[in-house]
């Protein structure tokens, strides 16, 4: 019993599927940032050609 404690104090494996995890959520955050920032940059690009173009 004591060796299979040992064992599992010594296992290592679940803590690099945390950090993948980590990492993997931080570049979804980072995606999403620049995709909402890029989304509204067009939307206003949009409406100016619109009104440029006569549009209300």
């Amino acid at each position: 019993m004591k060796n299979l404690m040992n064992r599992f104090a010594k296992d290592e494996s679940g803590a690099t599927a945390i950090e993948y995890g980590l990492i993997a959520a931080l570049i979804a955050v980072v995606c999403i940032t620049v995709w909402t920032n890029i989304g509204t940059n067009l939307n206003s690009k949009f409406q100016e050609v619109n009104k440029g173009l006569g549009g209300k």
